[in-house]
């Protein structure tokens, strides 16, 4: 017979609330019996020590000053078997201890899977122009002359058409502007050809102007104008043939990156990426003087006796055409933060290769899949630029009443001319910044080697701040353990690097013990020991985010749930499937939602 069993054979709490068996007083009290039978089976003598310390408080039935003071002078002098006798009593009963669980011991089943494409439903309203509510468009919506005749609007039947009897070149006022947001105008139809219609970002006074156009021919959009002028002076002025022309009516979308943009026409629900061109060298749109100079209009170029009709145009914060890089917000301690019952994340929003996707957050009722897009993030660093950095690990920290983090610098592949490094950055804020268009304060950390993907968590039982980022080195980006006194560093290499390439980091509990987790280019997603950082093996995936031709550098986000849920765990994972007609780039992905069940169960 096991010797658990043989301990705990005959043996029953007293307590009639189970609740109060995790009580020291009730411990003391049912395990009497239990603990002189150990003694008895071990053949160790009298046993004189309770598992916790004895007082008044915690006394059951008749017992005497001299017993109490004998008790505790013992718990002074423990049994020499004392330690193994209480291991036993802790390994052996499930109700007293925490179950000891690592993340090798879960299996994880695919749940669900779905991508965020502009999604219209999640898309955060910026401005809008909307005919069918608009009632003085003159004043809600004034037009800015900039050459020829008049161009007449008309609002009709929830339409707007602009119209012109001579060649005139004329805009609306939609909104101000944002260098990371989507910029839409409806197209319902035109007459003529050779006219030209979309979205211009403009000053007031049209010193500086980038303009995105539609061009129409033989009843087709057939081709766009791409046209920016600084100061007064035209940088370029091209024109870009489609290789598939458009019938109306169709979306004209302009996707700001911060450093560059993407242009898309949308029918029938479906995006067709039509042009990508980046524009720092001619002004950098990230400039906070530019931010709060811009503003949005829809620009038209008529003819004598053509005209262009629109449903609405908007800009808004939105998805993008992948998510990507998943992390769990917490709090200071890596603990899951939950709030009004959802999870929440920092995902990249999308749009091509580095510098151009941005900081997203998203959150998610775990018990289903619903996932919300909830807003956009970007760091000021005080050099007068709005910066889309990106891979965060966001927290609150309960101690400092503070949103922090730490960042990656991504956006630095957007400066002109820099020869800075991609480094990881700190963050934080005042304001919570999950929701709408946030702003965090950023500095640099002091870390040795080069990083990314950065997971941060404040060890208690050391009382440090431990860091687990992927290092530049052999092979690839391995991970590695970084120790400080203060959050924001200066950091010093404690563990690694591992001997695998790793991407997306993550430090997590499991059973009440840390453990590393990280993506690869192995097909795995890898377990290592905390704060060692040795290979333990890999995580149990049911249908894992890749096949066997796929791009596997995805990120692992594994979080305990509590109880009442359908599963004890879930994971939050990614593809690298990259949006059609991108060329080299990284706009991956689709978003997967696993459950995870102790192999036991």
């Amino acid at each position: 017979m096991a010797l658990s069993k043989l301990l705990f054979r005959g043996w029953r709490p007293s307590c009639k609330q189970e609740a109060l068996r995790n009580k020291p007083s009730c411990r003391a009290h049912c395990l009497s019996p239990w603990l002189e039978n150990l003694d008895i089976y071990l053949n160790l003598g009298p046993f004189s020590v309770a598992p916790y310390p004895l007082s008044e408080g915690n006394i059951t039935g008749a017992q005497s000053e001299e017993q109490l003071s004998s008790a505790n002078k013992a718990m002074k002098s423990p049994h020499p078997y004392w330690i193994l006798s209480a291991w036993l009593l802790w390994v052996t009963h499930p109700a007293l201890a925490t179950e000891a669980i690592s993340p090798l011991d879960i299996s994880f089943t695919r749940q669900a899977v779905q991508r965020l494409i502009f999604d219209p439903d999640q898309a955060i309203p910026l401005s809008m122009l909307r005919p069918e509510t608009s009632i003085t468009l003159a004043v809600e919506h004034p037009t800015i002359p900039v050459s020829g005749g008049d161009t007449v609007y008309q609002m009709d039947r929830g339409s707007l058409t602009a119209s012109a009897e001579e060649p005139s070149e004329s805009a609306l006022w939609i909104g101000g502007f944002n260098p990371f947001a989507t910029y839409d105008v409806h197209f319902e139809g035109w007459t003529g050809d050779a006219l030209e219609a979309g979205v211009e970002l403009a000053t007031p006074t049209n010193e500086h102007r980038v303009i995105l156009l539609a061009r129409f021919h033989d009843n087709r959009c057939t081709s766009l104008r791409w046209q920016v002028f600084v100061g007064g002076e035209e940088q370029i002025n091209e024109t870009i043939p489609l290789e598939t022309p458009v019938s109306k009516p169709f979306v004209f979308r302009v996707q700001m990156l911060g450093s560059g943009l993407n242009v898309f026409v949308e029918q029938h629900g479906v995006n067709q990426l039509v042009l990508t061109r980046d524009y720092t060298e001619m002004i950098d749109l990230r400039r906070k003087e530019h931010i709060r100079s811009f503003e949005f209009r829809l620009l038209t170029r008529l003819s004598e006796r053509q005209s262009v009709t629109v449903r609405q145009a908007s800009g808004a914060l939105t998805t993008g055409v992948g998510q990507a890089d998943i992390r769990a917000i917490t709090y200071e301690d890596g603990s899951t933060f939950m709030d009004q019952g959802r999870l929440w994340f920092t995902m990249s929003v999308r749009g091509r290769r580095l510098p151009h996707p941005m900081q997203g957050i998203f959150s998610l009722n775990p018990s289903v899949f619903d996932l919300r897009f909830e807003g956009i993030v970007v760091f000021d660093r005080g050099d007068g630029l709005l910066r889309n950095d990106m891979a965060s690990h966001l927290f609150y920290d309960r101690n400092a009443k503070e949103w922090r983090g730490l960042t990656v610098g991504f956006s630095v592949y957007g400066d002109p001319g820099s020869r800075e490094r991609k480094v990881i950055w700190s963050a934080q804020s005042p304001r919570d910044p999950r929701f709408g268009f946030s702003i965090m304060h950023s500095g640099p950390v002091s870390m040795p080697l080069r990083g990314e993907d950065p997971h941060i968590i404040y060890d208690n039982e050391v009382g440090k701040w431990r860091v687990l980022a992927c290092s530049k080195g052999d092979p690839g980006w391995p991970a590695t353990l970084y120790e400080s006194d203060r959050w924001n560093g200066p950091y010093e290499l404690i563990a690694g690097p591992a001997t695998v390439n790793g991407t997306g980091c993550q430090l997590q509990k499991f059973g009440g013990k840390w453990y590393a987790l990280f993506g690869s280019s192995d097909r795995k997603f890898y377990v290592y020991s905390y704060p060692e950082l040795e290979p333990l093996g890999a995580l149990d995936m049911h249908r894992p985010p890749w096949d066997d031709t796929a791009n596997t550098r995805c990120w692992p986000n594994v979080i305990p749930l509590p109880e009442g849920y359908p599963a004890p765990y879930i994971a939050l994972s990614m593809d690298r499937s990259n949006f059609p007609n991108m060329g080299k780039s990284w706009t991956y992905g689709s978003l997967y939602l696993y459950h995870g069940y102790t192999k036991e169960n």
